[in-house]
């Protein structure tokens, strides 16, 4: 009598563990919008990394010897990716809510399946082009009622780009996470992420922070923030597909839309009915129907 291996539950640790980081992902766009009131975008991108790289060396310094050229060229290319996307939406909340950011930010959600196509010549679902216009149309109508004219402000264009670098922040985790070590690819991608936006500083003219109560203590906290999500990608993306994850992944605008609410944030109508276009597009582009076997039973389509 054959015996057959259960399947993997739907629902595990490193799919609760996303869903718990969206939860503080959602929450990091209020404070730097608060932040950046203080501080210019890059040296408040440098300052948040520097700390969440601190946190993580501290913790894991016996590893860090052992670290490899792989880890070091891999945790680099993460960084990069990662300080285009976090400075970007940090240039791009100080022209629009943190609520708008964050929805736009979700537009990664249908890009990456396209970015693992050009790059890595993975065609995408049929439907991942239907959400993809579906995104496109949420992200026009999320801008206002300028966004019918395609009109988009600074702010709008500056962190829809910003989502292009976190769909291949996630792409790359997920690529190259399983064969490294976890906690010191981490470090690495945190401050490549920190030095390049110190760097630039000078370059972008951007005066030194004023080292106040508002600037300390947002640092303080989403460096720790960076640094939990960070690892917690690395860890759970080494343990389920891109594909999974990004469809967590787009609940965190929902978070960041419920917190912005209670501070007193409101979305125009319009703005609302094209941010619940984008999440859709979301669960659209990863949506994949079961299929028949002559039997009856279902076959779910792999990732």
């Amino acid at each position: 009598m054959k015996t057959h291996a259960s399947p993997p539950p739907a629902f595990g640790l490193p799919e609760l563990a996303l869903i718990a980081i969206t939860f503080i992902w959602g929450g990091t766009f209020l404070v730097v919008q608060h932040a950046v009131t203080v501080s210019g975008p890059l040296a408040f991108v440098a300052a948040r990394f520097a700390v969440a790289a601190s946190i993580g060396a501290l913790i894991c310094r016996g590893q860090l010897r052992h670290l490899s050229k792989a880890e070091l060229l891999t945790g680099m290319a993460i960084g990069v990716s990662i300080f285009g996307g976090y400075a970007l939406q940090t240039y791009g909340l100080m022209h629009i809510s943190s609520s708008k950011s964050a929805f736009i930010t979700a537009f990664y959600v249908p890009i990456v399946p396209l970015v693992q196509w050009l790059a890595f010549k993975q065609r995408p679902h049929p439907a991942v082009w239907a959400a993809v216009v579906l995104a496109f149309v949420g992200l026009l109508l999320l801008t206002g009622t300028d966004g019918l004219s395609m009109a988009f402000g600074t702010g709008e264009l500056i962190t829809a780009v910003g989502a292009i670098a976190i769909a291949l922040e996630i792409i790359l985790i997920s690529r190259v996470s399983p064969q490294l070590n976890i906690l010191r690819v981490t470090i690495v991608q945190l401050a490549t992420a920190s030095l390049i936006a110190l760097l630039l500083m000078p370059v972008m003219g951007e005066a030194p922070p004023v080292l106040g109560k508002t600037f300390i203590l947002s640092v303080l906290a989403l460096g720790c923030a960076s640094a939990l999500i960070q690892y917690v990608m690395n860890w759970a993306q080494k343990r389920i597909s891109a594909t999974k994850a990004t469809l967590i992944y787009a609940g965190e605008p929902v978070w960041a839309g419920v917190i912005g609410r209670i501070a007193g944030e409101r979305l125009p109508a319009l703005a609302i009915v094209g941010a619940i276009l984008i999440i859709c597009a979301g669960i659209l582009s990863e949506w994949r129907p079961k299929r028949l076997r002559a039997d009856g039973k279902a076959i779910m389509p792999s990732d």
